[in-house]
């Protein structure tokens, strides 16, 4: 009997030991599950909104400009045959900037004086038909004259021989007495003989008026003329232009001291009808030019200071906005330019604008990466504790927010935010809506 109940303690013992290892095991079990499920989930790491100034700086590079450029100008059309100067380099009035082919320039003027010879052939020529016109003309008015004078002493002539067969007619009678048939008829006929007379000089006479008077009419405008003096009066000026580039060897020199700032001219091609250089004027302050973004141009106005810091100076310069507008070589972007003090800065210099934007004080600002946004809205994930089937799990709630302002570091929002909220900035893996993450 003892020894039977020492074997039941035993098994007692032996069943409450197995049982005790059996929870330890469970326990394990539990631990290393649970320990493998977390291994799987994301890591992610959280941030509290923060009150924050989003100040907007404002950085980009130009170049300094000349304030004022003069052209330099040549008479066109000339070949080119050496080039001296070339942008950023300094000159002095009087020093050769380029010089001309003389081989072409003479060519040239050779065509053109052949020209010139060819329209003075042409101008000497209607000189000549014009003259001998004024003659036939001259001619003509005079035999007309003579062909008029005489018809008048002829038709006169006529009339005056008929009014003697009147006045012979009218003796006749007078001394035969009246009565006598064929006096009194040879009266009648005699004045009619008369009056065809008379109408037949008026009529004549009025002819011979008449192409006098066609004589005398001026002649036709004629344009040929005058337009071709003009023309010759451009040729020779032309030419004198030419004379001119040759009396100087070809040699065009700088009217004005300065930096060149522009070249538009190589050798061996012909001078353009616009300016060849552009000179920057000493005397004109230069400017600081750079382009704005869209973005960017939201925080500079006309009329805002900002600060330059240019290639090779140590300290920097505040300059005032004085133009700024829309590019129009570059739409959507916008162009400003800065004028600088006085003996400040050289054309072709680099430098750097700098504005700073203070902004306004928001209570909610994240980091850009807490930040999600897609084609309607913007979001956050935040994440959230609850009790799931382990205990208390980690997970993620997806909240809509409004962005009213941001910069490189913070972006400013308004939402279901507040103090508290552990808004997530990275994980270790994708995440989304209700997903189980872990710190």
């Amino acid at each position: 009997m003892l020894e039977e109940k020492r074997a039941g303690e035993i098994r007692k013992k032996k069943i409450m030991a197995g049982f005790f290892i059996f929870l330890a095991l469970m326990w394990l079990c539990t631990i290393i599950s649970k320990s493998i499920y977390a291994s799987r989930l994301p890591v992610v790491t959280t941030v509290v909104t923060e009150q924050k100034y989003v100040e907007h700086i404002v950085e980009v590079e130009g170049i300094v400009v000349a304030g004022e450029k003069n052209p330099v100008t040549a008479l066109s059309g000339l070949r080119i045959d050496k080039v001296m100067v070339q942008a950023g380099d300094r000159v002095e009035e009087g020093d050769v900037l380029f010089t001309i082919d003389m081989e072409d320039l003479k060519a040239i003027m050779e065509e053109k004086q052949t020209q010139i010879a060819k329209l003075q052939l042409q101008i000497d020529t209607i000189l000549k038909n014009e003259e001998l016109a004024r003659q036939k003309k001259a001619l003509e008015e005079e035999r007309a004259r003579a062909d008029y004078d005489a018809q008048a002493r002829y038709q006169d002539t006529l009339v005056g021989r008929a009014a003697e067969e009147i006045n012979q007619a009218e003796t006749d009678i007078e001394e035969q007495g009246g009565g006598n048939d064929a006096l009194d008829d040879a009266l009648q006929s005699a004045a009619y003989a008369e009056a065809d007379a008379k109408w037949q000089r008026e009529n004549t006479m009025k002819d011979a008026e008449r192409r006098v008077e066609d004589i005398l009419l001026p002649e036709e405008e004629d344009s040929t003329l005058s337009a071709s003096r003009i023309e010759l009066a451009d040729m020779q000026a032309d030419l004198s232009q030419y004379q001119a580039v040759l009396d100087i060897n070809g040699q065009i020199t700088a009217g004005s001291g300065g930096l060149i700032t522009d070249v538009f001219i190589s050798v061996g091609g012909r001078i353009p009808d616009s300016a060849v250089m552009l000179i920057a004027d000493d005397a004109v302050p230069c400017q600081f030019k750079a382009m704005l973004t869209k973005e960017q141009k939201k925080y500079v106005s006309l009329n805002d200071k900002a600060d330059l810091k240019l290639d090779g100076s140590s300290k920097e310069t505040e300059a005032t906005v004085d133009y700024l507008a829309e590019s129009e070589s570059m739409p959507g972007n916008y162009e400003i330019y800065m004028n600088l003090p006085e003996g400040k800065g050289t054309p072709g210099l680099s430098g750097i604008m700098t504005r700073t934007e203070t902004g306004e004080k928001y209570p909610n600002c994240l980091p850009p990466s807490a930040v999600h946004r897609d084609n309607t809205r913007s979001f956050v994930y935040v994440v959230k504790e609850r009790e799931g089937i382990l205990g208390a799990e980690y997970y993620v709630e997806e909240l809509n927010v409004k962005i009213l302002d941001e910069n490189e570091n913070w972006i400013a929002v308004e939402g279901a935010l507040d103090r508290e909220s552990q808004v997530i900035v990275s994980a270790t893996k994708e995440i989304k809506n209700g997903e189980i993450v872990r710190y």
